[in-house]
């Protein structure tokens, strides 16, 4: 099924230009000229939101707020379109719950990265949550919710990051998974890390689990992958 998106802004010929390359990416686009029309086609249950902040009779910032109070909405991405670069607009959208800000004029090319983007956020998030929150892999046992992590019954430090890739690559036994995925669905997308980071990450995982280092498994060329049980 394809992603669908509710595109709003009051400018036509900003919704054609935008629609047609959204479109042209695989995606399905709902327009909208303006706020009322934005909460009517709401119910249409958009995957992202892509909405101006300077419309007549109610505003980006207005629209966002009612769609944020909607509890089946709180974590649907909103991408803000803005001609107001200042960081006390950035700051105030932020705060009534925009993800993200694209600055006018737009390139197509940049929202489309924006968009992708939030929805791999999103996508990352939701595969969290529905990870277990105890992963039981052989001696080892790492708890999501406690942060905390034992092998033979003996409780292992690990910093944040250490230990958001070790539960990471652990919640799915098996499979493979490129360094670059693990660096957008651990560090995100908007931080700069290079890929020898996983590497250097995973090397100071390895001496934590000592004899068990084996648990992680390099794919040469592309990346790691948890051993599983079976």
């Amino acid at each position: 099924m394809k992603t669908k998106i509710l595109l709003v802004d009051d400018e036509k010929d900003i919704v054609e230009f935008l629609q047609y390359n959204l479109t042209q990416e695989g995606f399905n686009v709902i327009s909208a000229y303006n706020g009322e029309q934005a909460l009517e086609k709401i119910t249409q249950k958009p995957d992202l939101v892509i909405l101006d902040v300077m419309m007549p009779k109610m505003d980006g910032y207005e629209v966002c707020a009612k769609i944020r109070a909607m509890e089946e909405y709180k974590n649907l991405p909103i991408i803000f379109l803005t001609a107001k670069a200042s960081e006390i607009d950035e700051i105030h959208g932020l705060n009534i719950g925009a993800n993200d800000f694209v600055a006018k004029p737009i390139s197509p090319k940049k929202l489309i990265a924006r968009v992708k983007s939030n929805l791999r956020k999103i996508e990352a998030a939701q595969e969290q949550s529905n990870a277990p929150k105890e992963i039981v892999i052989g001696p080892l046992v790492i708890n999501r919710e406690k942060y905390s992590v034992t092998l033979k019954g003996k409780r292992i430090i690990f910093p944040k990051k250490e230990f958001e890739i070790l539960a990471y690559l652990a919640s799915n036994p098996g499979k493979v998974f490129h360094r670059e995925k693990i660096l957008n669905d651990v560090w995100g997308t908007d931080v700069f890390v290079v890929e020898r980071t996983i590497d250097v990450h995973v090397r100071k995982i390895r001496e934590k689990l000592g004899s068990h280092e084996d648990l992680i498994e390099t794919i040469k060329g592309v990346g790691y992958r948890f051993k599983s049980n079976e």
